[in-house]
């Protein structure tokens, strides 16, 4: 059975810090949160959705990564929950690179400290975030990929040397390329070319309208190929919420009426306010790519990327979004 574009349960997101007011690298994390996230979701266009924890402390991280995996096992929703995604704490802790997350908390990569998540975890780390040039990365990176879980590079400084090294390391992905970087960067020598360049990893586009200008996503996807693409939302706490000031991932935020989520004082984004379904027809709004091209990189590759058969997981959940013309819609 082919992945119909007329027959999807909905898209799949590799990145998502929480939903309607749940934070999930907060220290007021509950069961309950999650499970609400993981039906609300569901309701808005997502299938399938890795939750994220970001940079944060030791006690955090043991509660949280404990508590999503307890969700993942819940027979109503856990299967809408694929896993965890890490970002962090292996990033860069400079300004612009660190982006939203907290520098208090960031650590070179270590297997100590992994296994200790994996452990708090049960396990069901898929995705880990780490800069490309933090010492001992390369290292890291096969540790990791030798467990199962996917490297991802992002939040850095990295060189075109690093990102290699990375690469024939292992490193499969590029955590949301073009954010997470400073706004000024040397025009020829920078994270975003070193990703761009290195065939070995897939890139990870945040498609949500505000955090790359459709050019941009455009050329990002023609440069790496639609089969080297995974689009997610990086939706934030704060997705599903609507407009105003709030405090979210350690940030003072405010979400604009265009759906625009930033830190004024920062001049950074923090996460978006998007669901996977909406970074899908953003896509298709730029009237480059077809609707199976979108399927390719909203559902099939994050599926692959994390080891789960596209085709068996479409069959297992029912019909519910398919093509209209122009965008894809419920049916």
């Amino acid at each position: 059975m082919a992945v119909s574009i007329n027959k999807l349960p909905g898209f799949i997101d590799l990145q998502v810090n929480g939903f309607l007011g749940v934070d999930y690298s907060a220290e007021g994390l509950t069961l309950e949160k999650v499970l609400m996230t993981a039906r609300e979701i569901y309701k808005r266009g997502t299938a399938g959705f890795l939750a994220t924890v970001i940079t944060s402390s030791e006690e955090i991280y043991e509660k949280n990564l404990s508590i999503i995996a307890d969700a993942m096992e819940d027979p109503e929703v856990g299967h809408i929950i694929l896993g965890i995604h890490a970002e962090g704490p292996f990033l860069s802790d400079q300004p612009g690179a660190v982006g939203a997350h907290n520098p208090k908390y960031v650590q070179k990569p270590t297997a100590e400290f992994f296994d200790k998540m994996m452990k708090w975890s049960r396990n069901n780390i898929k995705v880990i975030t780490i800069a490309a040039e933090s010492e001992g990365a390369a290292e890291f990176t096969k540790y990791a990929v030798s467990k199962g879980v996917v490297v991802s590079l992002g939040h850095h400084l990295a060189t075109f040397e690093d990102v290699q090294r990375c690469a024939a390391a292992g490193a499969g992905w590029l955590t949301h390329l073009g954010n997470g970087c400073p706004n000024s960067i040397d025009r020829h020598r920078n994270p975003i070319w070193a990703g761009l360049c290195e065939d070995g990893v897939t890139a990870g586009l945040i498609t949500d309208g505000h955090h790359l200008p459709p050019p941009v996503v455009k050329a990002m996807i023609r440069a790496k190929g639609v089969d080297n693409v995974i689009c997610v939302s990086d939706a934030s706490p704060i997705a599903g919420m609507p407009p105003g000031v709030y405090e979210t991932l350690g940030n003072y935020a405010v979400l604009e009426e265009n759906g625009l989520l930033h830190n004024p004082e920062k001049k950074c984004l923090v996460g978006s306010s998007a669901t996977i379904l909406q970074c899908a027809n953003v896509v298709a709004s730029l009237n480059a790519f077809t609707p199976e091209d979108i399927v390719q990189m909203c559902f099939i590759a994050p599926l692959k990327k994390i080891g789960i058969d596209p085709e068996a997981f479409a069959a297992s959940l029912p019909a519910k979004y398919g093509w209209n013309g122009s965008s894809f819609a419920e049916i």
